[in-house]
């Protein structure tokens, strides 16, 4: 939920009237077309509660992404999204930051559709993929931002962050047989 505030400091808000015990008054509520917040299956959803918290109004779309453990790039084998993203700002959640496959691809599959402000929300990154992501964010043509709480030291020589923690989802719910 800290790292949703952080990540949130360019959301689109419009003014509205709000009824307060004393008085009508004016507040802000958020934009139209709401926000679609995409966590990466399964690990991301770790991460909805907190940013569902920020913003209960926002939409909500899933990825399943996965990365090949020889090649170690990212094949999408699930998703759920609107047809049109045209004018949507989107929250991608990912809670570990590797080798960036999975996040580049989802970010490659929001701007593909038509997403027009891209937030990529991780709680641990490797060096490796922060560069990567810079890489692919400066060629997307839209504006896209990555808030990370915090940067391990390096990826070992099968991908995974050190000294990390593991693979999230399956510490987040159990390993997948």
């Amino acid at each position: 939920m800290l790292l949703a505030y952080e990540a949130t400091d360019q959301i689109r808000v419009e003014p509205t009237e709000i009824e307060t015990p004393i008085q009508k008054t004016m507040g802000v509520r958020l934009s139209k077309p709401r926000p679609l917040v995409v966590p990466i299956l399964r690990a991301g959803l770790g991460m909805l509660d907190g940013m569902t918290r920020l913003m209960p109004s926002a939409e909500v779309g899933f990825v399943g992404m996965v990365r090949d453990e020889e090649t170690l790039e990212p094949f999408t084998y699930a998703e759920r999204l609107p047809r049109d993203l045209h004018g949507r700002q989107c929250y991608v959640l990912d809670p570990m930051l590797a080798t960036g496959g999975s996040l580049a691809g989802t970010v490659q599959f929001l701007v593909n559709r038509g997403a027009d402000h891209i937030t990529c929300i991780c709680l641990i990154a490797a060096p490796e993929g922060i560069e990567r992501m810079r890489n692919l964010l400066d060629g997307v043509g839209v504006p896209c931002t990555l808030v990370v709480a915090a940067v391990d030291e390096r990826l070992n020589e099968v991908g995974y962050i050190v000294p990390g923690l593991g693979d999230a989802g399956d510490r987040l719910y159990g390993l997948a047989q």
